[in-house]
């Protein structure tokens, strides 16, 4: 028997947002699911960047020499505490604070891992954040039963080598939807 959605531990999906999300700060969000469990969830957005900030003007804030790292966007990661940073990255890179919610990618959370960054010895492949998004105990359950999330399948190759601004389509379609055929709105049968 196949385990009910509100059994399923989500960890390392991609929440993929439905056309109608009632919360407009989500809109075609793409957001790496780093927690689910019976207590809530946390997750790190990736699909869209932060106006007026980069790397490099990051780096610049927190004292540390850009080195090698290209200068690249910050996304937004979500609405909770958007002054703290995430890296979410390949796996090859493990450090103080990297957690691994799918064998596809990890996520740090420290000054180590941005320095490492700009010293040119971090992860191969590197995306990051400020602020994440969080659900307490059934909150995204009771989200996705009422048309606000759809959980993809994990796709570093999206998630890494896709442009932000058509990451949340090709998730959909690398899940098999065309998503010009999503419709805002449910009905009940």
């Amino acid at each position: 028997m196949a385990p009910t959605l509100d059994a399923q531990h989500l960890d390392g999906r991609l929440l993929l947002a439905l056309p109608g999300m009632p919360d407009t700060r989500f809109e075609d969000a793409v957001i790496a699911l780093c927690l689910h469990n019976e207590e809530g969830a946390m997750g790190i957005g990736v699909g869209h960047e932060l106006d007026g900030i980069s790397l490099h003007m990051l780096l610049k804030d927190l004292d540390i020499d850009p080195g090698t790292a290209p200068d690249a966007a910050i996304h937004f990661g979500g609405p909770v505490e958007p002054q703290r940073g995430f890296v979410i990255h390949s796996p090859d890179y493990t450090g103080a604070g990297t957690i691994t919610p799918s064998p596809l990618w990890s996520v740090t959370a420290s000054r180590e891992i941005l320095t490492s960054i700009a010293q040119g010895e971090g992860p191969k492949q590197w995306l990051i954040a400020l602020g994440y998004s969080g659900w307490g105990a059934g909150q995204l359950e009771s989200e996705m039963r009422e048309h606000g999330w759809f959980a993809a399948d994990s796709h570093p190759g999206i998630l890494f080598d896709t442009p932000v601004d058509d990451r949340w389509h090709a998730i959909w379609v690398a899940e098999g939807v065309d998503p010009s055929h999503l419709s805002g709105q449910t009905g009940r049968a």
